[in-house]
């Protein structure tokens, strides 16, 4: 693996981070005065929200870990 694939790896699990963190800071804006039902749910679609975004970053993050192990480990 070439370390121009390894930059893209570790820009991509960087990007996905910035999305997660723009997605926890999105749920907690939400967690306001308003105890509405109509709040209380669209609190909630932030939270699946920030836990999609959750799971890629950690996806992209597993992707360069692995990409690392093989370079540097062999496996």
């Amino acid at each position: 693996m070439s370390k121009e694939d390894l930059d893209q790896l570790r820009i991509a699990y960087k990007q996905a981070v910035d999305e997660w963190v723009v997605a926890i800071r999105a749920e907690e804006s939400l967690a306001t005065p308003d105890h509405s039902m109509t709040a209380m749910e669209t609190w909630d679609d932030a939270h699946f929200k920030e836990h999609d975004a959750h799971s890629k970053a950690t996806e992209a993050r597993d992707a360069y870990k692995d990409a690392l192990r093989t370079v540097n480990y062999g496996i």
